[in-house]
């Protein structure tokens, strides 16, 4: 695995340990895309730290139990507005 990639790919991880930002919004900061940082989480990571695999993956259960909560209070903000 190259070097480059391996680096990438700890950034990543631990700008989303840190701030627990989501994969839509480290797009934005790192450049690539939504699959590429996916990938990189799921599949590379835990061949480069799987300490570092395991903290990520508790963020990303920690954005799943709050999806159905965040989804409901978007949806409340757009009807306040049309209303």
């Amino acid at each position: 695995m190259k070097e480059l990639i391996k680096k990438r790919v700890i950034e990543e991880a631990n700008i989303i340990v840190n701030t627990h930002m989501t994969i839509r919004e480290l797009t934005k900061i790192m450049g690539v895309s939504k699959s590429t940082i996916h990938h990189d989480m799921k599949v590379t990571l835990k061949l480069v730290d799987s300490d570092l695999y395991n903290k990520v993956q508790a963020v990303f259960n920690e954005h799943i139990r709050l999806r159905h909560y965040l989804g409901g209070l978007s949806t409340k903000k757009k009807y306040k507005k049309i209303i």
